[in-house]
């Protein structure tokens, strides 16, 4: 009997180390590889549960048990330069819209100041690899949301703030275009103040991020832009039909012609749209059940009746092994050179995959990614190589042509 057992035990974890062999190599590779996420909603996070100018606020991220990003979780996943997310909510026009922008980039400077052996800001990719080099975090800062911009003028202030991108506009029409998610088409593209704006971020090297924009917006700055774009976070459509937020297969063709980077949202809703459909179908279902028992969901009854629910009909996720399948598609339709990840952590609350949860579990994605064939050149691609060069080229030309 103890020999079976002896045995068994032996077999058992012989199974598990065969179930993922490849994460030993994933951890080593995300810790030898800059991970760039290229979109985290920290500050937005910060501000909407805390937000106080007072130290201990601003040092939340050093270990947290909330959300989704802080220092001790990064270094044990690998993440080296988070884009610092500066959101600026749709309703929200000029000029609360700049107010709420330069708090929010006052609130990261803060966090790199009041934790200086933790974080460092990072304008360029260069910055970011010196910081990496001391084991420290780089804050690069990217813009979600351009309506703070009320000229052209504006795009050279916030470079000089520190905004290294800006999505051109979120979940509702703005000045600069049209959103995915609005109904109505504004300008059926970029408006002619959109399409300065576009130049004007050329010429000052502040990326332009495709992300939320719609279709017809986007083959507008296809047009315009004389550099390589980015989707911050972003994943594929192929996936999620009618979800226009997502990228279809054309644009992700298009992206590779413009040389740009897609960067892969985590969100449930953005990865599996058979998945998002039974989610909303029973959030509806639920609704309807405490409309007609006439409870509240704050009430005793109400939140009897939610557990109750949600036991027979539980809330959904997608997991990590549908991450990397929204890289082999990309892949498949540009190559290697034009995925990386965006998270959107700390942005698209409990909705994140099994298997990504927080910053720490990069490495489950880059095993499964060693798993599908991937090489070590092509993680190093994924993590940072692709994103560096569509950042480098935005401020090689404007070095040589913003100014003329």
């Amino acid at each position: 009997m103890r020999v079976f057992l002896a045995c068994f035990c032996l077999l058992m974890l012989h199974a598990c180390s065969r179930k993922n062999p490849y994460l030993e190599l994933a951890n080593a590779l995300s810790h030898k590889f800059i991970i760039v996420d290229g979109h985290v909603d920290l500050p937005s996070r910060i501000k909407v549960q805390y937000f106080r100018f007072q130290k201990e606020y601003l040092g939340l991220p050093i270990d947290s048990k909330e959300g989704d990003f802080d220092f001790v979780r990064s270094k044990k996943g690998g993440l080296d330069a988070p884009f610092m997310s500066i959101y600026i909510p749709s309703a929200l026009e000029t000029p609360g819209a700049k107010m709420l922008a330069d708090s929010l980039i006052l609130m990261v400077e803060g966090i790199a100041a009041q934790n200086p052996a933790y974080y460092t800001m990072a304008r360029t990719p260069a910055e970011v690899e010196e910081i990496f080099k001391s084991g420290k975090i780089a804050l690069p800062m990217g813009m979600e949301n351009g309506s703070p911009l009320d000229n052209t003028e504006d795009v050279a202030y916030y470079r000089n703030r520190g905004i290294c991108y800006i999505t051109l506009t979120h979940a509702k029409n703005n000045k600069i275009c049209d959103s995915s998610y609005d109904t109505t088409r504004l300008w059926n593209g970029l408006s002619p103040f959109g399409e300065r704006i576009v130049q004007e971020m050329n010429n000052q090297g502040v990326m332009v991020d495709v992300s939320h924009i719609s279709d017809s917006s986007f083959y507008d700055v296809m047009r315009t832009c004389k550099v390589p774009v980015i989707a911050s976070h972003s994943a594929a459509r192929r996936f999620t039909p009618g979800f226009e937020r997502n990228m279809s297969d054309d644009l992700i063709r298009k992206m590779k012609i413009n040389g740009g980077v897609i960067m892969v949202n985590f969100g449930t809703s953005f990865l599996d749209g058979s998945i998002s459909d039974t989610n909303r179908a029973n959030e509806a279902a639920l609704d309807n059940l405490l409309k007609r028992k006439g409870v509240s969901p704050e009430s005793q009854e109400g939140k009897k009746l939610i557990h109750e629910f949600r036991q027979k009909s539980p809330y959904l996720y997608a997991d990590v092994e549908k991450v990397a399948d929204h890289i082999d598609h990309i892949v498949a339709l540009a190559g290697i050179d034009h995925v990386g990840l965006g998270s959107d952590f700390d942005g698209v609350g409990d909705s994140l995959p099994k298997g990504l949860k927080d910053v720490a579990d990069y490495p489950n994605l880059l095993a499964s990614l060693l798993r599908r064939g991937y090489t070590e050149g092509d993680i190093e691609k994924i993590c940072y190589k692709n994103i560096f060069r569509v950042w480098n080229k935005t401020l090689t030309y404007s070095k040589t042509y913003g100014n003329k």
